[in-house]
């Protein structure tokens, strides 16, 4: 297990004092990526390997938003490897201990040079800290488009302050443009999101919107490629 601490600031809240998803979602993020901290054996023999783990998908369920000047704590936990693909939860609690964000998540193993999958040898696995996995409402990673009635919109083009050290659109950053297009009192209790191209610098996203039951589900395509497939709920 890894934990961060954090207090909802005046740069992560919205226009009412919340903490916004996109905040919520880059705290998540952090205790993620320092998690390998706590596994000194897994983060040697991914330097050794020239090895990153990407983030293939996402669910986030939102129990509370927290408020500002909330103290408020990260934990991220692996519940299960494989080769190529990690899983895990990451939790955010308030000061009392109780849920404010329950997500789950799987990364992909991948090679640094070429960015494409690649194994993670047996003993390596087998040192792994595996930890239970936590309860939520746990849905496919796959997230199916309409096969008709999306809204294609203007395309919105990838900024340099969008891209983090792995070269790629930061991941809360695909969350962070498509939100931008829901109606505003959209209040999103729950979130998929499902990562297939990575997105670079001046690439131009191409966003289609399909309204479906209690939700959007917003498409970011890169050309004819789809790049992130985001579903947004209400309940």
């Amino acid at each position: 297990m890894y934990s961060l601490k954090y207090k909802v600031t005046t740069s992560t809240c919205d226009s009412e004092g919340r903490l916004k998803l996109y905040s919520a979602l880059q705290m998540m993020q952090d205790c993620s990526e320092m998690w390998i901290d706590s596994e000194p054996g897994v983060k040697q023999y991914f330097a050794e390997q020239n090895m990153a783990q990407l983030l293939a998908s996402r669910q986030v369920e939102v129990i509370r938003v927290p408020e500002y000047k909330e103290e408020l704590t990260v934990t991220s936990t692996v519940y299960g490897m494989k080769p190529m693909f990690g899983f895990r939860n990451t939790f955010i609690y308030d000061a009392e201990g109780k849920p404010c964000y329950r997500t789950w998540s799987m990364g992909a193993f991948v090679d640094k040079e070429n960015g494409k999958l690649k194994r993670v040898d047996d003993a390596t696995i087998a040192s792994m800290t595996l930890e239970p996995q936590l309860e939520m409402n746990y849905k496919d990673r796959r997230i199916i488009l309409p096969k008709e009635g999306g809204e294609t919109l203007d395309p919105i083009r990838v900024l340099r302050a969008d891209i983090d050290y792995n070269k790629h659109l930061n991941n809360a950053n695909y969350i962070r443009i498509a939100m931008e297009l829901l109606p505003e009192d959209f209040e999103v209790k729950g979130l998929r999101v499902e990562y297939r191209v990575p997105a670079k610098l001046g690439d131009q996203l191409i966003p289609t919107m399909y309204q479906i039951d209690g939700g959007i589900i917003v498409s970011l395509s890169i050309g004819s490629e789809v790049s992130t497939i985001i579903e947004f709920k209400l309940d």
